[in-house]
């Protein structure tokens, strides 16, 4: 058994001018439920293109950036049913020095990024979704951004770490079982652009209401459209 994720991110990872971060997106249990859900995004969009003068090609796509409320609101509920996440920092509350440089953030990112993954996953596990010793495969495709190439191996070896070998933290030293001990495969890390992947784009436009109800403190209504994550306690929002 494969899962397939998808993913977005909305905001800036600054605390002097943002207080929120957020990451969200689309897990799938197999490949003909992201087919499907491909293939009903598709036609979604399409209904509202040409308010938008967007081609066929999906030149000027359909970013959440770019169109109306209700239109962003339209497209989010062609995701329901779907397993959708989002993982919210609150910057204030992040240790300084997490800012002091680029690398820094990035680290942090991805620990935001693997653990909020891990505990979705393990939600999944709790509720008989998924079983530990079934999964084989973790194939996640981000929005293509400036990464360098080292940045994405460091986040595929991190993320494989934490789902197929396990963690060490040698400060508490305590080791943490990894989340799918019996995976044969691994891990595959895309960056790709957002015109050439409708789920990504839906990821985009889950990743934005996230952060709008973030923003206006409506927690309890975002934790009934998806799963949610905060950090940097990196506590499930049950």
């Amino acid at each position: 058994m494969n899962l397939f994720v998808f993913g977005d991110e909305s905001g800036v990872f600054d605390r002097v001018h943002n207080d929120l971060f957020v990451f969200g997106g689309l897990v799938f249990l197999d490949n003909e439920s992201k087919d499907l859900a491909y293939r009903k995004y598709i036609a979604a969009e399409k209904a509202i293109a040409p308010l938008y003068g967007v081609s066929g090609n999906q030149r000027g796509e359909l970013k959440a950036c770019k169109i109306s409320n209700k239109h962003k609101s339209g497209l989010f509920r062609s995701t329901n049913g779907m397993i959708r996440y989002g993982f919210v920092v609150n910057q204030r509350n992040v240790v300084a020095r997490v800012f002091d440089n680029k690398k820094s953030k990035q680290r942090y990112l991805d620990y935001v990024f693997k653990v909020g993954l891990r505990r979705v996953c393990e939600s999944l596990i709790e509720e008989g979704a998924i079983h530990r010793d079934e999964i084989e495969n973790i194939h996640i495709r981000f929005d293509e951004h400036t990464t360098a190439t080292d940045g994405i191996y460091e986040l595929r070896e991190g993320i494989e770490e934490e789902f197929k070998h396990g963690t060490f933290n040698f400060r508490y030293n305590k080791y943490y079982e990894p989340v799918f001990p019996a995976m044969s495969g691994g891990i595959t890390l895309d960056f790709r652009d957002s015109r050439n992947d409708a789920l990504i784009r839906a990821s985009d436009i889950i990743a934005n209401h996230a952060f709008y109800l973030a923003r206006n403190d409506r927690f309890e209504e975002m934790g009934k459209k998806m799963r949610v994550v905060l950090f940097p306690e990196s506590r499930m929002m049950k």
